[in-house]
């Protein structure tokens, strides 16, 4: 039975302010759509973080209920794809941007934009990849499509004890890639050997100044950061190597010579999650259940409540989190 009362985080703005409740809210309240759904997970990303803080201009209408990821159950629904019961995730589709997200206990969302729970994942589980496993899964992708193969050599993952890196750094492994992690987070070597990483590398070696070129010393890579970092990266691939970049913790910059692209065959793979086609989206969450060992998600994950999100944000802004949150609507 759909609740007619139910918590809800919203950002409000007033002039050049904003500020993030926790309310109580009412179907009525909620925006257009074609599925209700209860959600019982949600997740915490990089860019929760800056919506929640409000650092970036993620959220283009006001009032708006935050979360970019939601796992539930169908409640109620005029699409013809789902029924009430059916176990349901949603990935983006502008969630916390112009659509009310996953941080309240009821959403009201298109069906065009969920995909059905794969049976490998509890709802709990499937927020645990969330959009940033989601997206690292799209990455290795892109990087299997450049024929970016463990005999090639050795991939490296930026911010890999962030959630797209802690989730890139265990699908790599798992497909027999040689992982090269590079962190800000030394004493993480630990957990990152744990997820498969090979070698362990400080965030310094690639966050300077970036050379035209560099000593080649990777095929692929994931990355996270941008800016400097994913120039770096860039300059250090091998001929004919591919880089999957997706992230832009370090800033949107680039400060990359056109060197390695004309010399070595270089390629830059841009990774868009958000509006990713529902073909695509499948076969992601497909691999993912099929790529991504359970036990290691596990070990990358931590649960809080929806009271917890607003702390959880600076923490992930100041890259003190670890792999992944997941939000607890039942907390």
């Amino acid at each position: 039975m759909v609740k007619n009362r139910f918590r809800a985080v919203l950002i409000r703005k007033d002039g050049d302010r904003q500020s993030v409740n926790e309310e109580e809210i009412g179907l009525a309240d909620l925006m257009d759509g074609d599925v209700v759904v209860a959600v019982s997970h949600s997740t915490v990303n990089y860019k929760d973080g800056l919506a929640l803080t409000g650092r970036a201009p993620v959220v283009r209408k006001f009032p708006m209920i935050p979360g970019i990821d939601l796992a539930g159950t169908v409640q109620d629904s005029v699409h013809p794809d789902f029924r009430p019961g059916d176990k349901v995730l949603l990935n983006g589709f502008g969630l916390s941007e112009t659509h009310y997200g996953g941080y309240a206990e009821v959403a009201r969302v298109k069906g065009e934009w969920l995909i059905p729970l794969p049976d490998a994942f509890t709802p709990a589980q499937a927020m645990a990849i969330g959009t940033a496993g989601y997206t690292a899964m799209l990455a290795v992708m892109a990087l299997e499509d450049a024929h970016i193969v463990p005999a090639k050599g050795p991939v490296v993952v930026t911010g890999a004890s962030g959630g797209v890196g802690s989730v890139a750094v265990a699908l790599l492994a798992k497909l027999g890639f040689h992982v090269i992690a590079s962190t800000g987070r030394m004493q993480e070597a630990a957990y990152l050997q744990s997820l498969g990483a090979a070698e362990i590398i400080a965030r310094e070696e690639l966050s300077g100044d970036p050379r035209p070129l560099a000593k080649e010393r990777w095929t692929g890579a994931v990355d996270s950061v941008g800016s400097r970092t994913l120039a770096n990266v860039i300059a250090s691939t091998r001929y004919g190597g591919a880089v999957a970049a997706c992230g832009l913790a370090q800033g949107m910059d680039l400060p990359v010579s056109v060197a390695p692209f004309i010399l070595r065959g270089v390629s830059l793979l841009g990774i868009e999650s958000v509006y990713m086609p529902r073909a695509r989206r499948l076969i992601a969450w497909e691999r993912l259940a099929r790529d991504l060992d359970i036990g290691k998600l596990a070990a990358m994950t931590r649960t809080i409540g929806l009271g917890d999100v607003r702390r959880a944000a600076e923490e992930i802004l100041a890259g003190k989190v670890r792999g992944r949150l997941v939000v607890d609507l039942s907390q």
